[in-house]
């Protein structure tokens, strides 16, 4: 096991963090939620959200009022991150105690890998306020159609597969959109509705700073509001994700609570996420993977049927990032880094159930013949520190994988694979 930090505190002592509301002008397609920091500094900071026309301008008051302040709770994650005050404040609050023990959980587990990272002690750290005189949900009964949160990768593209074989009305959601997500929507052939998230600037001006906090945050999470709000405003009555069934599995142990990198993929989290938006915001849409009972292996199992899919997926993070690694940067078709822990997993799942050569043609390299990969393999396998905090799978099923390539044998004579033989 890895070395626990010792826990830190917050670098703003008696700071607050205000939620200070939104603008919207859904004509527009945009919408500005705006936060703040009170105490030793005063900043404040404006997110804009930029979304497609909307068609339906008689959605329901009370929805649209309910939808947006939530909204704004999980958008803010971004920015009271920099200090982590434990005074949170919400202008006009409208959360039950109920809901406040949900906001709780999500800025707690959500952000656990952050807090290790940190060296924060996050025990009775996060307490939204609340109010018991807050609204319930709005039923607005919504077309019998999908809407699917398309990220690039095997998963989801496995999921689009399956609702077209099942004959499933569905559509393309985007965070932004990559040249990695629009080749993959164009292999589907569907247009994506595009949401755009506009972080403040001031944001990664302090991100450069000494006395901020920076770090992983629950993006799933975010994703899975900003899904709901396009579901909303767009007519589906479902949002569909691609989550396996390895997102409910913990990186490590830290302050006692299991730290999971993928808690805002888990099933905790899915169901969390559902009984809320069904008791606090709309009753009439759901959220869920048809992934959530397969393993990474059954998942790429299905993958591999279909080639046309390649040349253009990939799943690795740094084409996400704002700052891209510099592998991807100085060359633009380049959409592998092929240095971390995503980019290794995925290639040794793939190697167990497709040919060398394709493997080497979807990579353009022998991953398993690279040494400085050593320390990343032997987290996977479990032998080193603990899994790494990437959306990767298990030991068990890396491992499992490992027995495939084996028994196939054309990477027999490839360094790690010897050296796991080895072991």
């Amino acid at each position: 096991m890895g070395s626990i930090p010792t826990p830190g505190t917050s670098f703003m002592i008696n700071s607050q963090f205000v939620f200070k509301g939104c603008d919207s002008n859904l004509e527009k397609g945009k919408i500005l939620f705006c936060f703040g920091f009170r105490g030793e500094k005063n900043i404040d900071f404006t997110e804009r959200i930029s979304f497609p026309q909307i068609t339906n301008n008689k959605l329901p008051t009370n929805l649209l009022k309910s939808l947006l302040d939530n909204i704004m709770l999980i958008l803010g994650i971004s920015y009271w991150k920099l200090y982590c005050p434990e005074e949170i404040i919400i202008k006009d609050n409208f959360l039950t105690k109920e809901q406040a023990k949900f906001w709780d959980t999500i800025y707690t587990k959500g952000m656990g890998e952050f807090f290790y990272k940190n060296k924060i002690d996050y025990r009775g750290l996060v307490h939204f306020p609340f109010v018991e005189n807050a609204q319930g949900s709005t039923s607005f009964p919504r077309k019998e159609r999908v809407l699917l949160g398309l990220g690039g990768g095997k998963d989801s593209i496995v999921v689009a597969e399956k609702l077209k074989e099942e004959s499933k009305d569905f559509d393309l959601f985007t965070i932004g959109i990559s040249e990695i997500q629009k080749k993959a929507a164009q292999a589907l052939e569907k247009n994506p509705i595009i949401i755009k998230r506009e972080l403040d600037a001031k944001l990664f001006a302090l991100n450069r700073e000494k006395d901020i906090y920076n770090g992983h945050i629950p993006i799933s999470a975010i994703y899975a509001f900003l899904g709901l709000m396009a579901s909303v405003f767009y007519d589906y009555s479902q949002v569909i994700v691609g989550n396996e069934k390895s997102a409910n599995s913990g990186n490590m142990k830290y302050l006692g609570e299991m730290i999971n990198h993928q808690w805002s993929k888990s099933e905790e989290f899915e169901k969390l996420f559902n009984k809320y938006v069904r008791k606090f915001i709309t009753p009439d849409i759901t959220y869920s993977s048809p992934l959530r009972d397969m393993s990474e292996l059954e998942v790429v199992r299905e993958f591999v049927k279909y080639p046309k899919y390649f040349k253009v997926f990939s799943s690795c993070n740094n084409n996400f990032k704002i700052s891209p690694s510099a592998s991807l940067r100085t060359n633009p078709q380049r959409i592998w880094c092929r240095k971390c822990a995503k980019c290794l997993f995925v290639f040794i799942c793939l190697a167990g159930f497709l040919p060398k050569e394709k493997i080497l043609d979807i990579f353009g390299k022998n991953l398993l013949d690279d040494k400085s990969l050593i320390p990343l393999f032997e987290e996977l396998i479990g032998i080193r520190n603990f899994k790494p905090f990437e959306c990767v799978g298990t030991p068990e099923e890396v491992k499992e994988a490992l027995e495939k390539i084996l028994e196939k044998g054309e990477f027999k004579d490839s360094f790690l694979v010897k050296y796991y033989k080895s072991l």
